[in-house]
């Protein structure tokens, strides 16, 4: 039952098609984890802390620096030199109280992440890198969690939900990892402030869709952004039998 306080907040929530009061208390109930602090996960995380999603993890071992602040938006000048994830903890919790928010200060690796996947129903990938991108992919898909991938770099961006054994993952769609001559991140190629507030912010709306059993997730297909001519494309993506992940 949502107090009279929860009814106020989540007002526009209540009467929506879709969501009501049911749709509310699954959110409330629900539990998301968010790998990354930076440009991505600001957005999603504090989307998420918005909507009302009762538990949330994040997961970065990284401390705020002057350079992210012209696009990690949950962070502060303030903030400065601290951890990334208390940070956007303290964010989250002074825009609303209802959640719960669980920090990892830790860079995630084969030995921690099937543990910490363990209490969450659905996780974000907001890394920065594609070894972090491949390994929280195979962990999701043993686990049987379902995913949103995300990338940007320059005035682009990517997207795409994973269903474990049901839809097409992210090793379906790059089989290996790149080395690190072909390898480009945002450090060294740029990245413009705004893109990642718009592919986090889809990465959320799959994580709030999954809570709530509620739409068609991006499963089976990649979208991607073209900021500079402010177009979208749907790439649609196959399994593949022989993918060191999913398949057979």
């Amino acid at each position: 039952m949502l107090t009279s306080d929860q009814q106020e907040r989540y007002a526009r929530h209540l009467i929506l098609e879709g969501v009501g009061p049911e749709g509310q208390e699954k959110l409330l109930n629900g539990k998301v984890l968010v790998i990354g602090a930076g440009g991505l996960g600001s957005p999603a995380a504090f989307y998420l802390a918005a909507a009302g999603v009762g538990t949330i993890g994040i997961a970065d071992s990284d401390r705020i620096e002057l350079s992210n602040l012209q696009r990690q938006i949950i962070h502060s000048t303030a903030g400065i030199g601290r951890l990334k994830v208390e940070s956007a903890r303290e964010a989250m919790c002074e825009l609303n109280p209802d959640v719960q928010v669980r920090t990892y200060p830790v860079r995630v690796d084969d030995a921690i992440l099937p543990t910490i996947l363990a209490d969450y129903d659905f996780v974000i990938d907001a890394t920065d890198n594609f070894a972090s991108k491949f390994l929280i992919n195979d962990a999701c898909v043993r686990a049987g969690k379902s995913f949103s991938h995300g990338g940007i770099l320059r005035y682009a961006g990517q997207t795409m939900t994973v269903h474990p054994h049901r839809s097409a993952c992210y090793r379906c769609l790059f089989e290996e990892e790149p080395s690190s001559e072909i390898a480009t991140s945002c450090s060294r190629a740029g990245v413009m402030g705004v893109l990642p507030g718009v592919i986090g912010s889809l990465q959320a709306t799959e994580a709030l869709k999954h809570v709530m059993g509620v739409g068609e997730l991006l499963t089976g297909r990649m979208l991607t952004y073209d900021s500079l001519a402010l177009r979208f494309r749907e790439v649609a993506v196959g399994r593949r039998r022989g993918c060191g992940a999913c398949g057979q």
